[in-house]
C-alpha cells in the first residue's frame, strides 16, 4: 500500500478541484499525469519543505509517470526535459527535479509567469523501453497576489 505525504495528499486535492482534473496523455505503456498551477495555491509549509519558490508570479508544473502494464499502475522513473513558451514565442527551458514519497514518485519544475498569460509546454518524456515521447499542452495562468 502507498505512503502518501503531503504534498500527494495537495496534488490529489487540486486535481479533483480543478478544471483540468486527471490531465494524462498515454506515450506506448505509460500515462504521463501532469498538473501546472500557480506556486501560490500551496501552503507556505509546504513550499518550504519542497523548496518551492511561492509567490503568485512562479507556476508549478507536476508530472507523475505511471506504469499501465503493471497491477496498481505504480510510478516509474523516467527522464523528462522541456520547455514553456507564451504566445510571443518567448520560450523558456524547464529543469525538473525529482520528488519520491514512499511509491509516488513526481517531477516538480517552477516556471514564471505573468497575469492571464497562455503558456505552451512541450515536454520530452523518456521512459526506456515502456515508453518515450511528446507531451503538449496549453493553459492559461492568473496571478495571484
Amino acid at each position: 500500500m502507498m505512503k502518501f505525504g503531503w504534498i500527494t495528499v495537495l496534488l490529489a486535492g487540486l486535481f479533483s478541484v480543478s478544471t483540468h482534473a486527471e490531465q494524462y496523455q498515454q506515450i506506448k505503456q505509460v500515462e504521463a499525469h501532469y498538473s501546472a498551477f500557480n506556486s501560490s495555491f500551496l501552503t507556505p509549509k509546504i513550499a518550504r519543505s519542497y523548496q518551492i519558490k511561492r509567490n503568485g508570479y512562479t507556476g508549478l508544473l507536476n508530472i507523475s509517470v505511471l506504469d499501465t502494464r503493471a497491477p496498481g499502475k505504480p510510478a516509474i522513473e523516467a527522464a523528462l526535459s522541456g520547455s514553456v513558451k507564451n504566445l510571443l514565442g518567448q520560450t523558456r527551458q524547464l529543469a525538473f527535479r525529482q520528488v519520491k514519497e514512499g511509491d509516488a514518485i513526481y517531477y516538480l519544475s517552477e516556471f514564471a509567469i505573468s497575469d492571464e498569460e497562455t503558456l505552451s509546454f512541450d515536454i520530452d518524456l523518456d521512459a526506456g523501453i515502456k515508453g518515450s515521447g511528446k507531451l503538449k499542452f496549453t493553459q492559461k495562468f492568473y496571478v495571484e497576489e
